[in-house]
């Protein structure tokens, strides 16, 4: 993400004192979404908008460690299409030295992160409408934006980093507890990493939700691919799915996903075919194709990022 920096130097107060620098950066999305319903005379098409400006602060202290600071405003449309008012985030932050990172407050886990396992692979359409996790439901909370009055668990996430190899843990601190632990190696231009996880209660009352998630991914050419399968208690069967991306051109990239989600009853599939051709200067015009849970979808539009 391209980001702007708007500051990049602080007061000194006494000597010694590192610069702090504070950033702006996010994207704007605009376009049209159909989603096929089966309600009769429902509206099926929408405007699709998004407007995301991130605010990052950062700092490094005398001995060399790194902080960060970061908050969140966001605007979306309401399923008229109508834009919402901007929500904003709880506030997340970061402390890393060498191979070391620790996050704490509004952070993602380690299956949201990537750290170790590519859970969401390469979306369809502007709004990544088909993933290669669509429907898997794994407990996986990061970023995001809430509206007023909302409160947010706060998540710590503890990785390390050594060479190819990396290892992650987070715990988030809610009504029932997360706790997540992964691993990931990267060799050549393929990477593979497996996740464990459990959530309190996320069956029933005294009953957990235990889960895995497992990705391998890489290159080969203009082809890029990705596989996740994942399992958890709360699905009778084990979940898969994969995505991929093909570049026809400098500028233009074919994508298609698919997510099998392991979930009870029918249609429990999802698959889409799309499309992101650069414009330059950021700006890529992205759409796609498929069907979700039996209904087709479909999206298309502008995205630039700043």
């Amino acid at each position: 993400m391209k980001k702007v920096l708007f500051a990049t130097t602080a007061l000194v107060a006494t000597a010694g004192m590192a610069a702090a620098e504070v950033s702006f950066g996010g994207f704007g999305r605009f376009g049209l979404f159909y989603q096929e319903s089966a309600v009769p005379g429902a509206d099926e098409t929408r405007i699709e908008q998004r407007f995301r400006l991130t605010v990052t602060g950062t700092t490094t202290s005398d001995n060399g460690l790194e902080f960060e600071g970061r908050i969140r405003f966001q605007s979306d449309e309401n399923a008229a299409g109508a834009s919402n008012v901007v929500n904003r985030s709880a506030p997340g932050f970061a402390v890393s030295t060498g191979g070391f990172r620790l996050d704490v407050g509004h952070v993602s886990d380690v299956i949201d992160s990537g750290d170790v396992v590519n859970y969401y692979g390469y979306g369809v359409g502007l709004t990544s409408f088909i993933e290669q996790s669509s429907g898997h439901g794994l407990p996986a909370s990061g970023f995001g934006t809430s509206a007023d009055g909302a409160t947010i668990d706060p998540t710590v996430k503890l990785r390390y980093t050594a060479g190819d190899f990396t290892v992650s843990a987070s715990y988030t601190d809610a009504l029932n507890e997360e706790f997540q632990i992964g691993v990931g190696y990267n060799f050549g231009n393929y990477s593979a990493g497996i996740a464990f996880g459990t959530a309190e209660n996320g069956v029933g009352p005294g009953v957990d939700n235990d889960f895995v998630a497992a990705s391998f991914g890489g290159e080969i050419g203009a082809l890029a691919f990705s596989l996740l399968i994942t399992d958890q208690d709360t699905n009778p069967d084990t979940g898969y799915g994969f995505s991929v991306k093909y570049d026809i051109g400098a500028a233009t990239e074919i994508r298609f996903a698919y997510s099998e989600s392991g979930a009870a009853g029918a249609n429990t599939d999802a698959y889409g075919i799309g499309f992101r051709h650069s414009l330059g200067g950021g700006v890529s015009l992205q759409g796609g194709i498929g069907d979700n849970g039996g209904n087709t979808t479909a999206d298309l539009g502008v995205i630039f990022n700043f």
